[in-house]
């Protein structure tokens, strides 16, 4: 037995309840689709971008409610104090406010997306005023330092304790500072990167060790560092607390953050690049030169960065290898040397406060040589890809022209532009081949 779906009434059309059509056989059965009774509604498109005037009257009233709130609990509720713990709660208030205020006029996803928006730009907010908190502070206490020229001229070998500001600087710090993160820097760079090329391009048990060996370096505390480099270079082979010493340290404690860096930029270039350089014929470490390096241009800059601002504010490893002075000491191999991080630690614990506007002054001196040292990195290695200099690209054009020309001479000496002999240009017998360049 068998059950036949019978289509739907037409209006246009009307059912047959006889047994055929005009041939006698029953009319197959066909499929028909109900109309609709409404359109749906056209939905809305959900605006992702911008700042519109409902999300900043929701971001200004949860920020406005959650302080009340948080001052309440603070002075009349509860026996809450301490600014750290005002602040955790008026955040968590803040995002809980934020949400119900959004959830009133939008859908859930709209919502989910919003909360996630403040919370990441909260966040943020945050960090930079904890920054700009750090850097204004710093200014502010240092101010009456900066603005005196012997500050930057001057070494501290002649100031007495309660002397004016007018008196001493910090110049033996800064060449100290700059020496030693050369030396640790002139180390570390190359051996950095060698050794994320190593576990980039070469697999095997070794590159297993090396990897395990960086990643434990890593998490080396930095007296470790100078620990080492005292007991060997100073105590077994008698160097003497230096500049040098210091930057080995100081080359010790970077070397695994910029092989650390560098290893996992180079495995973010594209493998289609060195397949590419491949086929066209190029070696293994032919390729690494012209097209990995290069293309890991800016990333490996950032490696050196962040190797660089780890040197240039370490304290410990410096006082045990460089010891302290108050003279600019110029010589790397012989004597102490000073460090802008050792000058601003020992000047701001002193209880004079003469000390301790400048040991805020070369804390500023510091940071304005890191802008200095980071920007020029940035300038030197920061460009992407492929990008070059005016003089590179006028370089670049030279080279194509001449290469032109060289191509050009060699298809004209290579051809035969005129002939002489009337049936041997056709390369038959008794062809005179004879010819003379145009």
């Amino acid at each position: 037995m068998s059950t036949v779906n019978q289509p739907f009434p037409s209006a246009s059309r009307p059912v047959d309840s006889g047994a055929g059509g005009p041939s006698g056989q029953a009319e197959q059965p066909r499929t028909m689709v109900a109309p609709r009774s409404a359109l749906r509604p056209q939905q809305v498109r959900r605006q992702i971008t911008g700042i519109r005037r409902e999300d900043v009257l929701a971001v200004a009233g949860a920020l406005a409610a959650a302080l009340a709130t948080t001052a309440l609990l603070w002075t009349q509720l509860a026996p809450f104090t301490g600014m750290f713990g005002y602040i955790v709660v008026s955040w968590f208030l803040f995002v809980l406010i934020y949400a119900l205020l959004v959830a009133f006029d939008n859908d859930r996803p709209t919502v989910r997306d919003r909360i996630s928006a403040v919370i990441m730009h909260s966040l943020a907010a945050v960090v930079v005023l904890a920054l700009g908190f750090i850097v204004a502070y710093t200014l502010f206490r240092g101010a009456k330092a900066l603005v005196h020229l012997n500050f930057y001229t001057q070494d501290l070998h002649k100031t007495t304790p309660f002397a004016p500001l007018t008196e001493g600087g910090v110049l033996h710090a800064i060449f100290g500072t700059l020496i030693e993160v050369a030396i640790a820097m002139a180390i570390a760079i190359p051996l950095g990167v060698l050794a994320a090329v190593f576990l980039n391009e070469v697999p095997g048990r070794l590159n297993r060790l090396v990897r395990t060996v960086v990643d434990a370096m890593t998490a080396l505390p930095d007296i470790l560092a100078g620990l080492f480099i005292y007991a060997t270079l100073i105590l077994i082979f008698g160097l003497g607390l230096s500049g040098l010493a210091a930057g080995c340290a100081l080359a010790l404690t970077v070397l695994s953050i910029i092989c650390r860096a560098a290893y996992v930029v180079l495995r973010l270039v594209p493998g289609g690049l060195t397949e590419s350089s491949y086929a066209l014929g190029a070696g293994h470490w032919r390729t690494v030169w012209h097209v990995t390096l290069p293309t890991a241009r800016s990333g490996l800059a950032t490696a050196v960065i962040l190797g660089a601002a780890r040197a240039i504010g370490e304290t410990s490893p410096v006082l045990l290898t460089a010891g302290a002075t108050n003279y600019v000491n110029l010589d790397p191999v012989h004597g102490s040397m000073m460090s802008l991080p050792l000058v601003a630690y020992t000047l701001v614990a002193s209880p004079i406060q003469g000390y301790i506007t400048r040991g805020f002054g070369a804390a500023v001196v510091l940071l304005a040589l890191v802008i200095v040292l980071f920007s020029a990195a940035r300038l030197v290695g920061g460009r992407g890809a492929g990008q070059l200099t005016s003089r590179q690209l006028a370089r670049r054009v030279a080279a194509s022209h001449r290469d032109v020309a060289r191509y050009s001479r060699r298809g004209m000496a290579g051809q035969p532009t005129a002939l002489v002999g009337g049936p041997g240009l056709t390369g038959g017998p008794g062809a005179d081949y004879r010819g003379a360049r145009a």
